[in-house]
């Protein structure tokens, strides 16, 4: 792609929404002239306050002959029909009317229908209307998102709010998400969003223990998104603080799918079938045999010119005529593709069924699913069954109960991928020479975790057992006065299990080796709220809330492991010769008390206030209490007189707010008690091991939580019927006390501790466009925008601290999280063919100094663009997601492209300068040198800033006239593919990343299955 084309289809993309999202009227008649049976005329007006209607449209019914009215609601019919007759007659943001027409003349009145400002909103401990909201929340359907093929509900919410940076880091079905809300606010705790669904707190923290090549896996793939009636995102502190240690992050809450009071029975039926294939734009691409064997000859030969000491030249070169010792020439090397080997077409199936419906004094949801993905490449897949339940009863006029609760069984085939070159499948297929053969002349697979040694060997499964849920009573104590009790738990088995016979390098190693780990996560939350809401005068509305929460989390983690097999049939660690195992076990509390009071007058003007206060057991007994406190405003200018009457604007509303919010998540259970360990055992006068004790950690009684104090500015515009809506946020968010480990002289018999050290900023804007672009009887066409841009910053950091192997990221006082420290290759000579530097010495030596930050891996902005078109019974849906100005440090290519002779070797080698005046920037190859020597090489960083189609549908649902006969409701079949095209300038997939560590983001592709196509059939039915 060439330079500026992404931000030109950026820019054209924007352009459209915005301009197409402008109503445009029809103020022309539309007259049709044929045989002249009847004339009438008439006008259109809103019902409630009068006003003519500007481009309503008038339709005859049974035929396709309509007119619109004009800018004063006039209207006038010439039909070849006799009176009476029939007239459909719509516009946005109205009811439709079908009016019978019997004289020449006729006033027909339309009802508004309920506004977009009277849409129920999710906020902390309670729901409020999308008008009264002070706070930036967005709300997200779930329906809209909820049939993309991924294991976990996060990964479908990419590009659909903004402020919401969503990054699947591999095309691993049920792997972890990167997802920041308005930018990453901490160095060692977590940033993730506190996720909460039904009221129940989730644990977002990854139970794995088993090493998959630095990554880990989701505990939201749990959920099944089929069972998500809406999603909210709170993002800034008025919204969040009513959460307190929990909310710095932001909130992301879930609420499932609950019936209706007084509704019949209706049962919803999903299934969808189809496959996943590889987006081969973002393979990695090698070499062919001969080339790469030319390759490894010219590196060779070179290596020796340079270094004579070496003995390396053209007589014993690697390549060279068998009857000269040689492997034969490199045009005599065959090709082979172990990655076309591994790749397939995964199929990937989702079968859902939900009833729900509800008396008088009682609702109810049952949902169940099962999900099956395979990957795209052998060996790994996700399954999923689970069982939803959720139900309400009221039990007199006072008094109310209910339950929700979700059943999961989660199984995954895993295998490892990411960093690390033993057993990791996708590196075995990708780093081999393409001239080595996989198997030997009588089709023994050869080599070390050869591919297909790998694929029929691999032994790697993780079950989960996953319940979330809660009961709960609410007691209406006085009119305006509801208390309500409620006890969720969060419970979650995770049972790993590997084992690695004598044909892999590990089980070759060990005679056979078998390890299991159990873990469980209990999580279980008491909690009390009082609410009250009066309205006085008509003008007056205040609304208050009090409440307290008591959290306990406990988690057990038991591993076992044996080596030494008799043969490969026995695989139980019992079989094995040697045994050993080791326990764990961690917990903490919390408690807190939290009050919200809220004041409005005359819908215009907003006020809230919030306090919580959180006690960690996680902190030092001189700072335990942590207090949160947050204050809104909100003034809504469309109600004042001077704006009253401007029908074109339908609301208009102005939000400013200040809060702060903790965390604590990240650190140990135990960070600020100095412990003793069990564990240090000693040497007696014979020798043998005698049982003691020793220090462990060293305590820090002042250690306290990290606080995020963040303002807010924002407004909120509704135009035209509300075809147009707006919303716009400016933020700043400040981080204090970080939690860090900070080191200390090892004289101490410690080498750190906890402490509150550091500082971080992140600073950012917010703009969603929605537009109703065209909507008639017949056809419609919504679009919706989104682009948020954040720059993080580190205040202060008293030490800079480097992550992952080499160094390449670093984190340091004045520039952003995730900065890359890399030395900056100018450019190549066209004479030598050596590789230029930033700041290299006269005798071509580079100093340390020289080293500098280059970029980071966060955007510059974000966000996305989604269409929805409807014709008659077809519906079309187009959604992109993108992010620009992030960069990444391809580990792929700096591993294919440094030494020919040692693996496979990306085709980009072919471009290396080879003869005086070549122009690249692919260096001459050699050993010796800087050219390939210099693992810190800004070569392999590259600007990693895509445009993504993530999701493109199109639907036919079946006539209401044909179904009803069935007794059916409603039926559609539709098509979905997903991640069509892909729009980059990065080599391989620009989301991929090697770890989860949040820490060293931006490392892309090594060893990292890039994301998949996806393409569905599906069928929707509704009883």
């Amino acid at each position: 792609m060439k330079k500026n084309q992404k931000y030109l289809i950026f820019q054209v993309l924007f352009v459209l929404t915005v301009h197409l999202g402008q109503p445009t009227y029809s103020h022309a008649q539309s007259k049709s002239t044929p045989i002249v049976n009847a004339a009438f005329e008439g006008k259109v007006v809103d019902q409630v306050n009068g006003k003519p209607i500007v481009g309503a449209t008038v339709k005859l019914q049974g035929v396709t002959h309509s007119v619109q009215t004009d800018s004063h609601g006039n209207f006038q019919f010439i039909t070849g029909q006799k009176l009476p007759a029939t007239v459909i007659v719509s516009f946005l943001g109205y009811q439709s009317q079908t009016v019978e027409i019997t004289s020449p003349k006729s006033i027909i009145k339309l009802l508004p229908t309920t506004s977009n400002l009277d849409e129920v909103v999710v906020i902390g401990y309670g729901t409020t209307k999308k008008q009264d909201v002070v706070g930036a929340i967005t709300k997200i359907n779930a329906g809209e998102v909820n049939k993309i093929p991924v294991a976990s509900f996060d990964a479908q919410l990419q590009g659909k709010a903004a402020g919401l940076q969503v990054v699947a880091n591999s095309g691993v079905p049920g792997e972890g998400i990167f997802v920041r809300v308005r930018g990453t606010t901490s160095i060692n705790s977590s940033s993730d969003p506190l996720y909460i669904i039904d009221g129940v707190f989730l644990n977002n923290t990854s139970l794995q223990n088993a090493n998959l090549g630095g990554r880990t896996t989701s505990p939201l793939a749990d959920i099944n998104p089929a069972d998500i009636e809406s999603i909210e995102v709170l993002k800034d502190a008025s919204a969040t603080a009513i959460y307190g240690s929990r909310g710095a992050n932001g909130v992301v809450i879930v609420t499932t799918k609950q019936g209706s009071y007084g509704a019949k029975t209706k049962i919803d039926f999903n299934l969808s079938d189809g496959f996943v294939q590889a987006d081969k734009s973002t393979l990695p691409h090698l070499a062919s045999g001969p080339e790469t064997a030319a390759l490894a000859n010219e590196w060779w030969i070179n290596s020796g010119i340079d270094k004579p000491s070496l003995n390396q030249n053209f007589s014993n070169r690697p390549f060279r005529p068998v009857n000269e010792g040689g492997r034969g020439l490199p045009e005599e090397q065959q090709t082979y593709d172990r990655l076309d080997f591994i790749l397939r077409n995964g199929r990937v199936q989702d079968y859902s069924l939900g009833i729900q419906g509800g008396g008088n004094k009682s609702r109810y949801y049952i949902g169940t699913g099962y999900t099956d993905q395979e990957a795209f490449f052998k060996v790994i897949d996700f399954s999923r069954a689970n069982f939803k339940f959720n139900f309400d009863q009221q039990v007199n006029e006072r008094i109310k109960i209910g339950i929700t609760s979700n059943i999961a069984r989660t199984k995954r085939n895993q295998a490892r991928t990411g960093d690390g070159p033993q057993v990791s499948l996708w590196n075995s297929a990708v780093s081999s020479a393409t001239y080595t053969a996989t198997h030997d002349q009588e089709g023994v697979a050869t080599g070390s975790d050869n591919t297909y040694v790998l694929v029929d060997n691999y032994d790697v499964n993780t079950l989960s057992l996953r319940y979330i849920g809660s009961v709960f009573a609410e007691a209406d104590i006085l009119p305006g006065l509801k208390f309500r009790s409620s006890f969720s738990a969060d419970y979650n088995k995770y049972d790993e299990n590997q084992y690695w016979n004598t044909n892999t390098s590990i089980g070759r190693a060990n005679n056979g080796q078998a390890t299991s780990g159990i873990s469980e996560n209990t999580t279980w939350i008491n909690e009390q709220t009082l609410n009250y809401q009066k309205q006085f005068n008509s003008v007056h509305k205040i609304t208050a809330l009090v409440g307290n929460t008591l959290q306990h989390n406990t988690l057990n983690y038991l591993y076992a492991e044996g080596n030494g097999f008799a043969n490969n049939s026995y695989k139980l660690i019992s079989s094995a010769s040697t045994r050993t195992s080791s326990q764990d076990w961690t917990a903490y509390s919390i408690a807190s008390f939290f009050g919200r009071a809220g004041y409005q007058y005359s819908d215009k003007y907003f006020a809230e206030a919030t306090l919580r206060a959180d006690a960690s057991s996680k902190f030092g007994k001189n700072n335990r209490w942590g207090y949160f406190p947050a204050f809104a405003v909100a003034w809504r200018l469309k109600q004042e007189d001077f704006l009253k009457d401007v029908n074109w604007l339908n609301d208009l509303k102005i939000r400013t707010s200040y809060g702060m919010t903790g965390n604590q998540s990240g650190i140990s259970n135990f960070a600020s008690r100095g412990l003793w360990s069990g564990g240090s055992s000693y040497a007696d006068v014979i020798g043998s091991p005698v049982p003691g004790i020793g220090p462990q950690q060293l305590g820090n009684d002042d250690l306290k939580w990290e606080t995020t104090a963040q303002y807010n500015v924002g407004f909120d515009a509704e135009l035209f019927k509300n075809r147009l809506s707006i919303t716009l946020d400016v933020y700043d968010k400040y981080t204090s006390n970080i939690l860090l480990q900070q080191p200390i002289k090892t004289s101490s018999g410690f080498s750190q501790y906890w402490a509150n050290v550091g500082e971080v900023s992140n600073k950012g804007y917010e703009l969603t466009i929605n537009s109703v672009n065209i909507q008639n009887q017949n056809f419609t066409w919504k679009s919706s925008f989104n682009i948020s841009g954040n720059k993080n910053k580190i205040e202060k950091l008293p030490t800079q601290i480097t992550q992952y192997t080499r160094d390449w990221v670093i984190l340091k006082e004045g520039q952003s999280l995730n900065s890359f420290w890399l030395y900056e290759q100018l450019a190549v000579d066209p004479k030598t063919g050596n590789a230029i530097f930033d700041g290299q010495l006269e005798d071509g030596t580079v100093p340390v100094s020289a080293r500098k930050i280059m970029h980071n891996a966060y955007p510059k902005f974000y966000g996305g663009l989604n269409n929805s078109f409807s014709y008659k019974s077809f519906d079309l849906s187009a959604a992109l997601s993108y992010q620009f100005g992030n960069y990444t440090l391809n580990l792929e290519r700096y591993f294919r492209e440094r030494n020919p002779t040692s693996g496979g070797v990306f085709e980009n080698v072919l471009n290396r300068w080879q003869k005086d005046g070549d122009i690249t920037d692919v260096p001459r190859l050699t050993s010796i040198g800087n050219n390939y020597t210099i693992d810190q090489n800004s070569r392999y960083l590259e600007d990693a800033s895509f445009v993504r189609l993530k999701q493109l549908s199109i639907g036919y649902t079946l006539p209401k006239s044909f179904l009803s006969k069935a007794g059916i409701s409603n039926a559609r079949i539709y098509f979905l593919g997903s991640n069509l095209f892909l729009w980059t300038k990065y080599t391989g997939d620009p989301e991929s990343n090697v770890t989860s560590n949040p820490n060293a983001q931006g490392l892309g592709s090594f060893g990292t299955p890039p994301q998949p196509r996806s393409f569905q059939l599906g069928f929707n039915l509704t009883l």
